[in-house]
């Protein structure tokens, strides 16, 4: 860093950012989290809360101080129990930076590599090119494959939603 300029970023430690499961309480947390990046679709407030009781061993949060900072909300796929299905990865604007959304993904398939889960799926819009970049570094850190596909068009949805493609590593 140049003399005179200070760090935008905090300089959260990686070691000080601890991944588990979600809990209940943890469900008001992860929703303020999406709203707060202002890209993701938010959900309901209840939606996160009944996520974190439901899905919570296909979930992953990563803390700091014992605060959700982050989280991944997967579920596996009734048809493919090999799959993890990642429905959204978020982390707080502070904790951005520091890789916390590709440790979260390596630690929750990390975890589910012992239940048969050797495949991610998850869906992306075309413009999206943080998540694309972010997904991409995770199959190349697994040393794996990652294919793309279309999956669901604009006529798909009821509103002004873009075009969703299919990403799958493994």
């Amino acid at each position: 860093m140049r003399p005179g300029k200070e760090s935008t970023i905090p300089t959260t430690a990686p070691d000080a950012v601890l991944f588990r499961c979600p809990q209940i309480a943890d469900g008001v947390r992860l929703w303020e989290i999406a709203k707060n990046t202002d890209v993701l679709d938010l959900n309901s407030s209840y939606a996160y809360v009944l996520w974190c009781r439901d899905f919570a061993t296909t979930s992953i949060v990563a803390t700091v101080d014992d605060r959700p900072v982050g989280f991944v909300t997967g579920y596996r796929r009734q048809d493919a129990p090999n799959t993890v299905m990642v429905w959204q990865v978020a982390v707080d604007a502070d904790q951005r930076g520091k890789r916390i959304a590709g440790r979260m993904l390596h630690a929750l398939l990390d975890r589910l590599a012992p239940e048969g889960v050797d495949r991610l799926e998850t869906t992306i819009s075309p413009d999206n090119t943080a998540s694309i970049a972010l997904f991409t570094g995770v199959a190349r850190d697994r040393n794996t494959s990652i294919t793309k596909q279309e999956l669901f068009s604009p006529n798909d949805f009821p509103d002004s939603h873009e075009a969703e493609d299919l990403y799958t590593i493994g």
